[in-house]
């Protein structure tokens, strides 16, 4: 991904066909759920999350159902009492220390109804070890709500880390909006230092620096971007991602543009993490 789009150098994709819109984060959520209740439902989850790393246990008590259940993997099926337990002696044991382990929350996946919502999401754990060197984490969370007495509470917990192939699938998510936001950096840290693009529009051949500079200087600008029929292979420290990307907005030469490119990126793991070695696309000129 490189560029603008798949298919000028650089590409954009996802796990399952999403619409990015504009800037805007990635979001589904279902017939019943207005943008309003979807904005509202992150920001509760957000401050949740809040909540549960300050140890704000008049919050908390608010939060969780009396009938609470943690379904995670490594939660072994904790009850309220036990959860809001052992989060107030975390935050105690905590208290009065520099902050090791930070949490931050994305890709929102938000569904509900009147009464009952349900709230997927990424969450990337960073901090530094005991030998000096900084770590990092992912885990997907699922939380499941319920409205009672007019205010929303968790009633199920389940969460669990992301393998190399959930990563790579939110590797490709973060590709995404960092093309639409034309976010250098971003392709500064996740390109490998020899990876290369091939142009599904001139088939030119490209390296990090050309890419790069496309970000920063665009000659398009995406409107929209549906990513459809992803897969994703690993196979030891190398991995392939293939799909379809439909992307519609103006081209370098502010013209209408609507295409449909399939895509393959290729990744390598090198330091501990994926990053991007090679992209490339191939239109599909008969798709309508």
């Amino acid at each position: 991904m490189v560029s603008i789009i798949r298919g000028s150098t650089m590409k954009t994709k996802l796990i399952l066909p999403i619409a990015l819109l504009g800037l805007s984060a990635m979001q589904a959520a279902s017939a019943a759920c207005s943008s309003a209740d979807v904005k509202a439902l992150e920001a509760w989850d957000r401050a949740w999350g809040v909540a549960s790393e300050s140890g704000d246990m008049a919050a908390l008590d608010k939060i969780y159902a009396d009938d609470f259940m943690d379904l995670s993997m490594d939660a072994a099926g904790r009850d309220r009492a036990q959860t809001l337990a052992e989060i107030a002696a975390d935050a105690a044991a905590a208290r009065g220390k520099p902050a090791t382990v930070k949490t931050v929350p994305d890709h929102y996946a938000i569904h509900c109804t009147a009464n009952s919502a349900v709230i997927t999401h990424r969450n990337t754990i960073t901090g530094t070890g005991e030998d000096g060197k900084p770590w990092t984490e992912y885990r997907r969370s699922v939380h499941v709500l319920e409205k009672r007495k007019g205010a929303w509470q968790v009633v199920s917990n389940s969460g669990h880390p992301l393998g190399d192939m959930g990563q790579l699938y939110y590797m490709e998510m973060d590709w995404n909006l960092a093309d639409l936001n034309n976010d250098a950096a971003w392709f500064e840290k996740n390109l490998a230092y020899d990876y290369s693009s091939v142009s599904s529009r001139t088939g030119a051949l490209a390296d990090k620096a050309a890419d790069i500079a496309d970000v920063r200087s665009p000659k398009r600008k995406l409107a929209s971007v549906v990513l459809s029929n992803a897969d994703v292979r690993v196979s030891g420290n190398a991995a392939v991602v293939t799909g379809i990307n439909h992307v519609t907005g103006t081209d370098d030469k502010n013209q209408p543009m609507d295409r449909w490119v399939r895509f393959t990126d290729t990744f390598i793991k090198r330091d501990g993490r994926w990053q991007a070695w090679s992209t490339q696309g191939t239109p599909i000129a008969d798709k309508k």
